[in-house]
C-alpha cells in the first residue's frame, strides 16, 4: 500500500436499463438526493460519495445466485492529475485500454479486468 493514495473513491456506477427508475428507487431507499437524471445517466449524492446509474443497451441483470461472478458496476475515482494517476495505476498492475470515452476521464482495467474510471478531483467540488 502506498503512503499517499493515488485516488479517492467518489462514486460507484451501476449498469442498468433505466437510470431514472434506478435513481428514484435508490434515492427513496437511501434518502439521497437525485442530482442528475436523464435517459442515459442518473446520479445520487450521498454524504461523502455518489451513486451513478448508466444505461446499457440490451442490459441483462446478473443472475442470483451469481455462479459466474459477473456483477455489473465500476468505481469512479477522483485524482488531481489524470495522466499521473493513470501511470501510477498502470505501475500497480492496471491496464489502460486504447478505447477511451474522452478527455475528462480515463478508463482503466484492474488486474482482474474490472473497469474503473479516473476523473479530475475538481469535478467533485
Amino acid at each position: 500500500m502506498t503512503e499517499t493514495p493515488v485516488a479517492t473513491l467518489k462514486m460507484v456506477t451501476l449498469d442498468c436499463a433505466d437510470p431514472q427508475a434506478s435513481a428514484i428507487f435508490w434515492s427513496s431507499l437511501l434518502g439521497w438526493s437525485v442530482v442528475h437524471s436523464e435517459q442515459e445517466y442518473a446520479m445520487l449524492q450521498g454524504p461523502s460519495s455518489a451513486l451513478g446509474f448508466g444505461r446499457v443497451d440490451d442490459y441483462q441483470p446478473p443472475p442470483w445466485p451469481n455462479t459466474n461472478g459477473s456483477k455489473q458496476f465500476h468505481f469512479d475515482l477522483a485524482v488531481e492529475d489524470l495522466d499521473a494517476a493513470a501511470a501510477a495505476a498502470v505501475k500497480l498492475g492496471a491496464t489502460l485500454p486504447d478505447d477511451q470515452p474522452g478527455e475528462t476521464w480515463r478508463v482503466l482495467l484492474d488486474p482482474a479486468g474490472h473497469p474503473f474510471c479516473l476523473t479530475h478531483a475538481a469535478n467533485w467540488g
